[in-house]
């Protein structure tokens, strides 16, 4: 276990702040919104108040995961289940995104200053490729048949401001989602699929770079002589 420990203790931490930084890329926008310009912070005041505020949520996510356990196996439900339990845990508690809110936070700022639905629609494509999310039940084909059908209708392409143009595209969606088995008060448990499906995404990634930092320690004269763990025996706590 000494070159387990050894490899682990850092790569473990360098992991939880990758993920909270990654997460928190987005958040420190509001800095610049419009509420806080009136401050008028100089650039270096800024910048301090962001660090400072990422250091705080970088503590607060590692106390998080020094006291939850962790098991590091992909392939059993309720390993993936409890960990997405403890990252939720850590979002709501550092104050951070969830996988759902960072997509529409992007949709958003993306979306608000496109004047034409379709243009909408296909951006709305692009961040689902760029997020890898898969439309299985081919909604997306449908709401471009739906767009092309109204754009056909009014002979000319569909502008966003068209509040009764756009409102016969929205019953036409709302159709598709009842077509689908798609319901607004069910959302809660697809966003609970979605940090399952991340979950389990995350626990494979941790498993992978254990067993090649593993594998590259064995290599080493000193711990030739050493058996590799499984890496779901590993708790993580110890080594953070």
């Amino acid at each position: 276990m000494a070159f387990t420990s050894r490899l682990l203790s850092k790569s473990k931490q360098l992991y939880a702040g990758q993920k909270i930084l990654q997460q928190e890329r987005t958040i420190p926008a509001r800095f610049f919104s419009k509420e806080a310009a009136s401050k008028a912070l100089k650039g270096d005041e800024m910048l301090k108040n962001i660090f400072l505020e990422l250091k705080n949520k970088f503590e607060t996510a590692m106390g998080i995961l020094r006291k939850e356990k962790i098991t590091i196996d992909p392939d059993d439900p309720a390993a993936v289940a409890q960990y997405a339990k403890v990252m939720k845990t850590v979002r709501e508690k550092a104050n951070l995104f969830s996988e759902s809110q960072r997509i529409q936070y992007t949709i958003q700022t993306r979306t608000q200053d496109i004047p034409d639905a379709r243009t909408y629609l296909l951006t709305l494509q692009e961040i689902r490729i760029k997020r890898g999310l898969t439309d299985d039940l081919g909604a997306e084909a449908m709401m471009f048949e739906v767009l092309d059908k109204v754009e056909k209708e009014i002979k000319k392409p569909l502008m966003r401001n068209d509040k009764k143009s756009m409102g016969l595209l929205l019953s036409e969606f709302d159709k598709i989602n009842k077509k689908l088995g798609i319901r607004k008060e069910d959302l809660p448990k697809y966003e609970e699929q979605l940090e399952l499906k991340i979950g389990k995404a995350q626990l494979e990634e941790l498993k992978k770079d254990a067993v090649e930092a593993m594998e590259t320690q064995k290599k080493r004269e000193e711990f030739k002589d050493e058996e590799m763990v499984d890496v779901k025996s590993l708790d993580i706590r110890n080594f953070l």
